[in-house]
């Protein structure tokens, strides 16, 4: 395996006047098709897996694969073919105006940066794409994260029949502890599709006011931290962002996890970790999270947004340890048969294989 590697840090060193040239390479970077050139003429692969050329890659490579009909396989990590900002989110709310209608809607609201400027380059990427067949290039295949977005990128207009779905993983496998702590967990981007808020409403509808850390750093943290001192919740801690490795540790130890987002999450690591780690899950009934969460049997669903209704499902969890054992145990397994390294690769390998046979080649190994 080759990779081909650009960081978007990169767009750091873009100031003032510089920035008017990151528009054009957005869209068709001459650069980077040159250095990818120069590795696929060298490589010769049997196939070039893309995680993201969104900015500095652009998809000017794979016009590269097209010519020589080398296949691609494209993850989809985010919903940016149909959504500039790439999260079907806007102001709140879950936004699927520009699959509905045009990418223009996204500009008039600036869903990119908040940036009407920097929205109209990402929308204008994707017309020129879709002019041009990019997307539906009869060797271009792609991997969605769950069935969920699945649905989303075949509503979107990709070939349904060259969708595969393949869930990301967990490696190291974490293990299982001896027993669990007496507190329970959130682990994520402290901004407003999370949805912490309606976490901290619903701790304040607990009678028991046990433990809760909160991990991770964001915009919203100063705001969530006030939140909570207003309404008197000594209970909850704000541990701010955590190497991975305290994180884990963390989760192992945890009751449960609460994961209150109100997107449409692609496929949140955080509860494959959790499944790792035999701690139940505790989501939104949404998206993503309600495909792979089974409620009462790998975690526990609440309504999106429902303070109360979340609170509940918090008493339950927490008066209920040995039923939670169970729903944690149950996790677990689900970790064993779909989330672990080596049943990752095998599903990958099989969707080369399925790949290749479809332009009657074999897969080299």
């Amino acid at each position: 395996m080759v990779t081909y590697l650009r960081s978007n840090d990169e767009v750091k060193q873009y100031s003032g006047v510089r920035q008017l040239a990151l528009i054009p390479h957005t869209i068709w970077s001459t650069e980077a098709r040159r250095e990818f050139t120069e590795i696929f003429v060298r490589e010769r692969p049997q196939i070039v897996h893309v995680h993201n050329t969104f900015i500095m890659i652009s998809p000017s490579i794979y016009s590269v694969c097209a010519k020589a009909n080398t296949p691609v396989v494209h993850t989809l990590h985010n919903y940016r073919l149909f959504c500039p900002a790439g999260t079907f989110y806007r102001h709140g709310h879950v936004c699927e105006e520009c699959a509905e209608h045009t990418l223009w809607r996204s500009v008039r609201y600036g869903c990119y940066r908040g940036s009407r400027a920097a929205t109209s380059t990402v929308a204008a990427m994707l017309v020129v794409h879709r002019v041009l067949k990019t997307w539906n290039h009869s060797s271009h295949f792609y991997i969605a994260l769950t069935e969920f977005a699945r649905s989303k990128f075949v509503r979107g207009g990709l070939p349904p029949e060259r969708i595969f779905v393949k869930p990301n993983f967990v490696e190291p496998d974490p293990g299982v502890p001896d027993e669990k702590g007496n507190y329970t967990v959130f682990i994520g981007r402290l901004s407003p599709e999370k949805r912490v808020s309606t976490l901290l409403n619903a701790w304040k509808l607990l009678s028991e006011p046990f433990p809760l850390l909160i991990l991770g750093g964001g915009p919203e943290r100063a705001f969530l931290q006030e939140l909570a001192r207003s309404q008197n919740l000594d209970g909850v801690s704000f541990r701010g962002h955590l190497p991975r490795e305290q994180v884990i540790a963390i989760l192992r130890k945890a009751r449960f996890l609460i994961f209150s987002s109100e997107w449409y999450e692609n496929f949140p690591v955080t509860i494959a970790e959790a499944f790792a780690c035999a701690t139940p899950v505790i989501a939104s009934r949404m998206g993503a999270m309600q495909e792979i969460i089974e409620d009462g049997r790998t975690g526990l669903h609440f309504q999106p947004g429902d303070s109360q209704d979340l609170a509940k499902k918090i008493a339950w969890a927490w008066s209920h340890p040995k039923e939670m054992a169970v729903i944690g145990r149950a996790a677990r397994r689900e970790y064993e048969t779909k989330y672990s390294s080596q049943q990752n690769y095998a599903q990958l390998m099989n969707i080369y294989e399925q790949v290749l046979a479809s332009t009657g080649r074999r897969l080299n190994t």
